[in-house]
């Protein structure tokens, strides 16, 4: 009875794992060629860039101090001295002050950025997915293994309803941002 029973919960396992259709999509992927991320990208740029000319502003003020500092301090009294040097100490203390708040404030912004276009992703895939009849979705990055036979990739039509251009690949992207970047640094 015991075996009777084991063989025919087997059986259901079977057919109820049969009964699954399983797709895939990459969904890192999508999301990072979508043309929202462009603009995120941008924007994100930009803020990085007045970050950055902030910093180097601040880093220029502390480094012309310094040097009046030691061209100078011989000849100065004590106090104007000490003066100095507690000037010196609070252009330090800003910068470590700005660059912890900047670091956050910047990943707090692309956390803004990119929430939104996480959420029209996933909304599309869920929708396609449902749409074919899917009852598990995963990622394809994520995944160690699958037959590819036994899973439906929705990747395609989710580029399609996300807009992302025909050949638009990830190593597309990086030529276009390496591009970017060169076309930054010579300017």
């Amino acid at each position: 009875m015991k075996k009777l029973f084991v063989i025919a919960l087997a059986a259901f396992a079977t057919l109820t794992a049969g009964a699954q259709q399983l797709g895939k999509v990459n969904f890192q992927e999508l999301v990072m060629l979508m043309p929202e991320m462009d603009a995120a990208r941008e924007t994100m740029a930009a803020s990085q860039k007045e970050a950055e000319e902030t910093y180097s502003a601040m880093v220029e003020e502390y480094q012309g101090k310094m040097s009046q500092y030691q061209q100078k301090q011989a000849s100065w009294t004590a106090a104007i001295r000490e003066s100095k040097e507690r000037e010196l100490m609070e252009i330090q203390n800003r910068i470590q002050e700005f660059q912890q708040s900047i670091s956050q404030e910047l990943q707090q912004q692309q956390s803004q950025l990119t929430a939104p276009i996480q959420e029209k992703a996933g909304k599309a895939v869920s929708e396609i997915a449902k749409a074919k009849g899917l009852t598990v979705l995963f990622d394809a990055s994520q995944a160690l293994y699958f037959d590819e036979s036994k899973v439906v990739d929705i990747t395609a039509d989710a580029r399609k309803a996300l807009n992302i251009p025909e050949g638009r690949t990830l190593e597309t992207l990086q030529a276009e941002l390496q591009a970017q970047a060169q076309a930054a640094a010579a300017q």
